[in-house]
């Protein structure tokens, strides 16, 4: 009898879900647990694996399509592999929209193309993408792809473009990745490709959209700024980055040393942890730190859940965890609830000064910028140190601007005197 491959529960409020990609043909045979089908939320990206050993029998919902959670998408015949191990194999050939619907329209398939030797280093080109590579003259092993499992995106090429515009051609070794989030066409040659192209927005993408304009609009947002010297971290780091990373087995970065801060300054002003529900003020004693980070389909906030009890070395890895998955589109909805305060590094695009813009139902948020070496005056001297913005943007219904300022002064004093985190004076 066939199992039914249903939608699953996905995360709070979340009740609808959009087909993304089938990883897995009809007529495939998949494994216990194998990934089959890629589904998007407004929140993120999951793949939902197979519930039993056996063959895809009958897809029901194309890409794009959407469905209810807990409704079947599919069905799989439980069984063994086929004798002599005659499968389809996926990673050649995954449903298009009319595939999944039992037609069979040429053009529409995805290729796989090796880039050194070995399945794992494959790299599955998506249609859409495969169109651009062929009217650019591209070869899809220059390019990073950033779809989950290998997959060469749209995006990607795109992005590709746009990287050789700006910096000019670049060997594969040379290719820089960027966030896929917001994608501009190239310019094209005229008669080559059409002058506009209309493309529907992701269920992720309008989810950002309408929670960066509920913030605008349902928040009195005002942002406060300041610089910080970071000579006392690039110190440290310098002096402990070899010992560091060979004990925990990873990098000591600058994200560490803010997050720590922050909740340091956020002890001593619990209103700016705190959200507005209803005529209440909710004050919280807890401290779930989202950090913004880049992914393949956009901007997102993973939270790093009860970060005061973490350490340095759990706050690092956590960041690269979610900074690695992000990009695979692998982040969990679950993993982008429940965060009280919020912190956004520009500086890692090159952003010199923003105005972050709060995420909702918080209240504040910290926006990090670009380091640079600046004259400054230390002692009635004038020095050159490595210097970054830092911009606290705040809800004013809650917070008032003596708080906020003092606020956003405790984190530089933290930062400059990195000590004082440690010993919490």
């Amino acid at each position: 009898m066939a199992v039914e491959l249903q939608v699953p529960h996905v995360g709070e409020s979340i009740y609808e879900v959009t087909i993304g990609e089938w990883l897995k043909a009809e007529g495939a045979f998949v494994t216990l647990d194998e990934p089959v089908v890629a589904l998007e939320t407004d929140k993120a990206s999951l793949e939902v694996p197979a519930p039993t050993t056996g063959t895809l029998t009958q897809v029901l919902k194309k890409p794009g399509d959407t469905a209810q959670v807990g409704e079947t998408i599919a069905f799989i015949e439980p069984g063994d592999a086929p004798a002599g191990g005659a499968t389809v194999d996926a990673n050649a050939q995954t449903p298009s929209p009319d595939e999944a619907r039992g037609g069979n329209k040429t053009g529409s398939r995805t290729m796989t193309v090796n880039v050194g030797g070995g399945a794992a280093e494959d790299i599955r080109v998506m249609p859409a993408a495969r169109r651009l590579l062929e009217e650019r003259g591209l070869r899809p092993q220059d390019i990073t792809p950033t779809g989950p499992g290998q997959r060469l995106l749209k995006e990607d090429v795109l992005r590709h473009i746009e990287v050789q515009k700006t910096e000019g051609p670049s060997t594969p070794s040379q290719a820089i990745p960027r966030p896929a989030a917001a994608a501009i066409p190239a310019a094209a040659p005229a008669g080559s490709l059409p002058l506009e192209e209309v493309v529907a927005m992701t269920p992720l993408r309008r989810r950002i959209a309408e929670r960066l304009v509920q913030s605008q609009q349902s928040a009195a947002m005002l942002t406060t700024f300041n610089e910080v010297d970071m000579s006392e971290i690039f110190s440290l780091r310098k002096q402990y980055k070899e010992k560091f990373q060979e004990k925990h087995g990873s990098k000591l970065g600058f994200m560490s040393f803010f997050v720590k801060a922050t909740i340091e300054a956020l002890k001593e002003f619990p209103q700016i942890n705190s959200e507005i529900r209803g005529s209440d003020i909710v004050y919280k004693r807890y401290y779930n730190i989202g950090v913004a980070v880049g992914g393949g389909r956009g901007l997102l906030v993973p939270v790093l859940k009860d970060a005061d009890r973490m350490s340095f070395a759990e706050v690092e890895g956590g960041i690269r965890d979610f900074a690695t998955r992000a990009q695979k589109n692998k982040i969990r909805p679950d993993e982008l609830q429940g965060g009280t305060f919020t912190i956004s590094n520009g500086g890692v695009y090159g952003s010199l000064l923003s105005t972050p813009i709060i995420n909702p139902p918080q209240v504040a948020i910290l926006g990090m910028h670009g380091i640079q070496d600046r004259a400054v005056v230390v002692n009635g001297e004038i020095v050159v140190r490595p210097m970054m913005y830092l911009a606290l943007t705040y809800d004013h219904r809650v917070i008032d601007g003596r708080e906020s300022v003092t606020f956003l002064r405790r984190i530089k004093d933290c930062i400059e005197h990195p000590t004082r985190i440690l010993l919490e004076v």
